[in-house]
């Protein structure tokens, strides 16, 4: 449990807008797609979790309306931020 709190607050310094940011579009994306790629890895090993991989299928809706909602503030902070994340292709 304490590895989780110390990887997400790594996260939020790592994508946080300004020095007080928690809770920006940006971050919010970042600890989503921590969460996907461990819950990918859950489900690769556990084909038959169906409820999990609901949760992953919402998790995945979540973070594609919070980068459209970053693509239509600034294209260019969104071109950055999944560059960064090395998501979406």
């Amino acid at each position: 449990m304490v590895l989780q709190q110390v990887r997400k607050q790594e996260l939020i310094s790592t994508y946080q807008v300004h020095e007080t940011d928690t809770g920006s579009a940006d971050v919010q994306v970042a600890i989503l797609t921590e969460r996907i790629n461990s819950l990918s890895t859950h489900l690769q090993k556990n084909k038959k979790d169906y409820s999990s991989r609901r949760g992953l299928m919402k998790m995945i809706g979540r973070r594609k309306r919070l980068l459209s909602f970053i693509f239509r503030e600034d294209p260019d902070r969104y071109r950055a931020l999944i560059k960064k994340l090395g998501i979406r292709g």
